[in-house]
């Protein structure tokens, strides 16, 4: 006896009364031609039900937690004041002799503007220094006599020459851009004692924090399907996981986004976009009724503190051969940074073929460099393995010891690896002492922190609930499970003269 063909079935099909496997019975898994529709298929694939990770760790987080700290703020902004230089000192200034061109006194204009204050703090008694801005090899020292008023060219002041070549005033002064210091005075016996007064200035930032958010929805249909994956997350954990697997995937990106925006943030350059914005210009999903860009101010991120109050190198190493252009570059910087806070340890945070540069850079100063051996890792309490766990290498030049490190921020192919315009980042290590608003005090904070918005009800560090009606939340009568996602924060850069960026030529 033997089951008619046909039927229900296609004519090569041919059923069996037990489970048994043989060609009349066989389903082409691929085969769909003829009508004979997916759903039937009763051989189903060999499926792998581990997670093939071809991009290795994704995360870019990371960079924040090694330079800086959190810390919480309760306002919308957030002030800190730095201090300014100690010694008294003027740039892109005129000098010209007050009378014939042997002339012992000098008369010195100070021009506010390109970095000179309003005012002039020099007084009468001051002993200066005088040099010219073109090569700096010519200088002359001189006593101020008389600090006279304000014009309408800047601050004129009096002064008569110590010495002078063979009598004649340094032809390499007589001209607009010269640049003064003051290194201390002289008084004649019985004379008055120093007029005025120096009031110490200081320079106060500020920085507002901005709100991120996202989420994650699945269906309460989706839901009831469960089909389980295994992965190894990002964060170094391993296990199963079902419909979740993409909320996970969903916080692993706003964490990135955490950090990419305090890095990449910058501040709104039109914060009045018309006194009457349009209706349109945000949509109905973007904001509450009536949203504007009048609500948009942005947050200075790392990147533009430092080209705005920092210290920019373009073109490291150039197009020279391998090393051989890097370390005259690199000496410039170093003698930039004694110019600044001259902080000892710093850290370097580059992209593949800037990390490459310096590499070559130190095997051609050293042969056989071994990088992993030069510095003192203080920063590491003087341990290399603890240094090489963190995934740095250092090196000293000069009196400075750099620790670099590559930052795959630079290099992702999503991120920043799809420019080249920045190629590292230079970042003091240690604390600096500010001065802050709110506790009325100096505090020690690291130089690049992060504050968020927190208060003892509310903690806006990193906010995650669910909402819908999916998942055990009965929050709404939408069908679906609703993961939200949000971050209100800024980043702090504080002596952001002591930073370097390294962009490309």
């Amino acid at each position: 006896m033997s089951l008619i063909a046909g039927g229900s079935f296609p004519a090569s099909i041919v059923p069996m009364p037990n489970q048994v496997a043989v060609q009349g019975n066989y389903i082409n898994f691929q085969d769909i031609a003829g009508g004979f529709n997916q759903w039937a298929q009763q051989y189903l694939p060999e499926l792998y039900e581990q997670e093939v990770e071809r991009y290795g760790n994704r995360t870019l987080s990371g960079f924040l937690r090694m330079v800086g700290a959190e810390m919480p703020m309760t306002s919308d902004q957030v002030v800190w004041t730095e201090q300014n230089r100690l010694h008294v000192a003027y740039d892109n200034c005129s000098c010209a002799p007050s009378g014939a061109a042997n002339s012992s006194t000098v008369t010195i204009t100070i021009t506010p503007g390109a970095g000179n204050p309003a005012t002039s703090a020099i007084r009468d008694g001051n002993t200066i220094l005088i040099t010219d801005n073109a090569t700096g090899l010519v200088s002359a020292k001189a006593l101020v006599t008389n600090r006279l008023s304000a014009g309408t060219d800047g601050y004129t002041i009096d002064a008569i020459l110590y010495e002078t070549d063979s009598g004649a005033f340094p032809a390499a002064l007589n001209a607009t851009s010269t640049s003064i210091f003051v290194y201390g005075s002289e008084f004649p016996k019985g004379g008055n004692g120093m007029a005025g007064a120096i009031e110490p200035g200081v320079t106060t930032f500020t920085n507002s924090p901005i709100i991120l958010k996202d989420n994650y929805e699945l269906s309460g249909s989706d839901a009831a399907q469960i089909g389980w994956i295994e992965v190894a997350t990002e964060d170094g954990t391993s296990g199963y996981l079902w419909y979740l697997k993409a909320e996970s995937e969903t916080r692993l990106r706003f964490e990135d986004y955490m950090e990419m925006s305090m890095v990449e943030g910058v501040l709104q350059a039109q914060p009045n976009l018309g006194a009457a914005p349009a209706a349109t210009q945000f949509g109905a999903n973007f904001g509450p009724a009536g949203a504007n860009g009048l609500q948009i101010k942005g947050t200075q991120g790392l990147f533009q503190a430092i080209e705005t109050r920092g210290n920019v190198f373009s073109g490291f190493a150039g197009a020279a051969a391998p090393g051989s252009g890097a370390l005259a570059d690199f000496d410039e910087i170093l003698k930039n940074l004694d110019k600044q806070g001259a902080i000892e340890e710093n850290m370097l945070f580059l992209s593949r073929q800037t990390a490459l540069d310096f590499d070559d850079m130190l095997a051609a100063t050293n042969g056989g460099y071994a990088s992993t051996q030069s510095a003192s890792y203080g920063l590491f309490d003087n341990e290399a393995e603890m240094a090489l766990n963190f995934g740095f290498s250092g090196f000293r030049r000069g009196s400075y010891d750099f620790y670099k490190t590559d930052w795959k921020y630079l290099n992702d192919a999503t991120t920043r690896g799809l420019s080249k315009e920045i190629d590292g980042v230079m970042i003091p290590a240690g604390t600096s002492t500010v001065y802050d608003q709110m506790l009325g005090s100096n505090i020690r904070r690291p130089f690049l922190h992060v504050r968020y918005r927190a208060s003892e009800t509310e903690d806006r560090r990193f906010k995650a609930w669910i909402t819908g009606s999916v998942g055990g939340a009965y929050t709404t009568d939408l069908d679906t499970m609703r993961v939200n996602f949000l971050s209100e924060r800024c980043l702090v850069t504080q002596a952001a003269n002591n930073f370097v960026l390294f962009k490309g030529a």
